[in-house]
């Protein structure tokens, strides 16, 4: 505190509120183009590929703010998120051929939004006084819940329940993010850190393709969906 008796870290504070709010329209406009690319390859129409972009870009936040009792949700209140992923949309759409044919690209942004929303969730989780367990639940919901509901929607099995080190990733960023609160790092600190601790776990897996363990069963692999409790 400067001698005029004011807060001298408040300028601090809203500039690392600023940078992390940019990361957060950043994210989700990757995770936007993802929703979108993904209803191009499912043939979607216009509105359908605006959908799944709006879906994938806004649908974890959602999910999030809905459950610690932040609302009216991000998405709503504030028009910036709909409008970047819906322009997102539009410009995937248009431009079909140029990011369908760049899947890895698309995959490298995914994980940055995937370590951008887990540390986002964390910290609002935080925000709202909630304890660690759910903080760690918020950080991982904003991150895989839009994918989950896009997976849903084009009736696929959830990425975050199948592929190598998705939600995984996110889950051990959001313990790292947990972990430097006990320390004398700031919130944009902590927010980096966790932003890209995912994105090393998250390129990391996909290069050596890691997967978690998998139930052996001696059924053959539909069985199961047939059987009968």
């Amino acid at each position: 505190m400067d001698k005029s008796g004011f807060d001298d870290t408040l300028p601090d504070m809203e500039m690392e509120q600023s940078i992390i709010y940019a990361f957060d329209i950043f994210g989700t406009l990757v995770f936007a183009i993802t929703g979108a690319v993904k209803g191009v390859r499912c043939k979607l129409d216009f509105l359908g590929v605006i959908v799944l972009a709006c879906t994938v870009g806004c649908g974890g936040g959602m999910l999030r703010d809905i459950l610690i009792g932040a609302t009216p949700v991000a998405a709503l209140s504030n028009s910036a998120y709909i409008i970047v992923c819906a322009s997102a949309g539009v410009v995937v759409f248009f431009l079909a051929p140029i990011f369908v044919g760049r899947w890895r690209v698309i995959l490298f942004l995914d994980a940055i939004g995937l370590g951008v929303f887990t540390a986002l969730g964390v910290a609002k989780g935080s925000m709202y006084g909630i304890g660690p367990v759910g903080q760690l639940l918020c950080g991982v919901f904003s991150a895989v819940g839009g994918g989950v509901i896009r997976d849903i929607m084009t009736r696929s099995i959830p990425t975050v329940l199948v592929s190598d080190f998705y939600a995984t990733a996110s889950f051990i960023g959001g313990i790292m993010y947990l972990s430097l609160e006990y320390t004398p790092l700031g919130l944009l600190g902590r927010f980096l850190v966790c932003t890209f601790v995912v994105l090393f776990i998250r390129l990391l897996a996909i290069r050596y393709k890691f997967h978690l363990p998998v139930a052996k069963t001696a059924l053959p692999v539909d069985d199961h969906l047939t059987m009968q409790n």
